[in-house]
């Protein structure tokens, strides 16, 4: 006969243990029978909904309760522009986004490229998600430099912001990267079925749970456009981007919304720029108003001017010159309580957004109220 060891014995009796347990929820069930559809029990539950509530004095979104898994209900999309030497970043960037996010909304993701992904990239990338995902090229004409552009005098440019120190300088890939931003990536096939976007980059951290909807929220409280970094552009970039905007605005002053955002983007009334801009690489958006006439007609005369090819115009600074003019400036939001970071740049939630969001950054920790950021003007708009 065999011996029973010690653990078997304690195995056992747990295992009798459990049944016990199990026979008595049962009979309440039996005895109770609404008592499951009004109470739910979830080894997640988030204390903190309770534990913490919302600042009255915050403008952060409402915290709505947890949500089942792939829940996400508004017309939305997760924008991926990479190559395949990436892969090691957009992997990364992907596990903060669904670890935070996505794992519980569901929401698709889009990658593009300038060329075909390997079968390594969309293997990998469809095992980290259990999201739809959709792989595009970028049309030709919508990513490289056009037959236009006067490329002695492009060079040119390049030439001198190289011999000034200037990051990019000579890179004519990076330069069709903020133009296709600028003015393509919401017209590509793949992304015509939806209205909303969240702009996803390799290596990039999240730090806390998003514990709602943020799309929900655009579209629930009419804003469009949403940011979390904002701090002054490098001036020798752009350095006619502005008198081609004032230009812009004479020809065409049925685009400039009343209540606007003026005040973000010039000290003296439009005068000048003080280079103020939302940094593009986290936007969360409504693609409608890139498509919209305002934004295309702004879009095409400053592409006819070339500075995206002579100069260094950025997808950054045009994004927000057009969000700050076209829109009233209660569309535009600042999502405070979403940590972020972008090599060399981070927002760390304070307060209430902190513990809520259970974030692994030091409160506040950030560019929000160092000297180059613009956090302070915007917020003096609604002031």
């Amino acid at each position: 006969m065999a011996i029973l060891s010690p653990s078997f014995l304690v195995g056992r009796k747990r295992y009798v243990v459990a049944l016990s347990l199990l026979a008595t929820v049962f009979s309440i069930r039996l005895l109770f029978p609404t008592f499951s559809s009004r109470f739910t029990f979830s080894s997640s539950f988030d204390q903190s909904l309770e534990l913490y509530p919302p600042n009255p004095n915050s403008n952060s979104p409402k915290i709505n309760p947890p949500r089942p898994i792939g829940s996400g209900t508004a017309n939305a999309t997760l924008v991926f522009l990479a190559r395949n030497s990436d892969l090691p970043g957009v992997l990364s960037s992907m596990k903060h986004l669904e670890d935070k996010f996505n794992k519980e909304y569901g929401y698709p993701w889009v990658f593009l490229n300038e060329e075909e992904f390997t079968e390594e990239f969309v293997s990998a990338v469809r095992e980290r998600t259990s999201a739809p995902v959709s792989f595009g090229v970028i049309p030709h004409d919508d990513w490289f430099q056009p037959d236009w552009v006067d490329e002695e005098r492009a060079n040119e440019g390049r030439r001198k912001m190289k011999e000034a120190g200037i990051i990019y300088a000579d890179s004519v890939p990076y330069r069709n990267m903020c133009r296709f931003n600028s003015g393509f990536f919401f017209k590509h096939p793949l992304l015509q079925p939806y209205k909303y976007y969240w702009r996803v980059e390799p290596d990039i951290n999240y730090f806390c749970d998003v514990t709602y909807d943020p799309f929900d929220y655009l579209r629930d409280n009419k804003k469009t456009y949403g940011f979390t970094i904002s701090f002054y552009e490098w001036e020798k970039t752009i350095p006619t981007l502005w008198g081609n905007v004032k230009e812009f605005m004479a020809l065409h002053p049925e685009y400039i919304a009343p209540e606007n955002a003026m005040g973000y983007l010039s000290d003296n009334g439009g005068e000048s720029y003080n280079l103020c801009h939302f940094w593009s690489n986290f936007e969360i958006a409504d693609m409608d108003f890139w498509r919209s006439e305002a934004y295309t007609t702004f879009f095409e005369f400053l592409d006819q001017k070339g500075g995206f090819y002579y100069e260094r115009w950025g997808d950054a600074p045009v994004h927000s010159i057009a969000a700050a003019l076209f829109l009233p400036k209660d569309q535009l939001h600042f999502f405070r309580d979403i940590g972020y970071r972008h090599e060399p740049f981070q927002h760390c939630p304070r307060g209430d957004d902190w513990v809520r969001g259970k974030c692994e950054c030091r409160s506040g920790d950030g560019l929000d109220y160092a000297p180059q950021s613009c956090i302070p003007r915007y917020e003096r708009l609604f002031h």
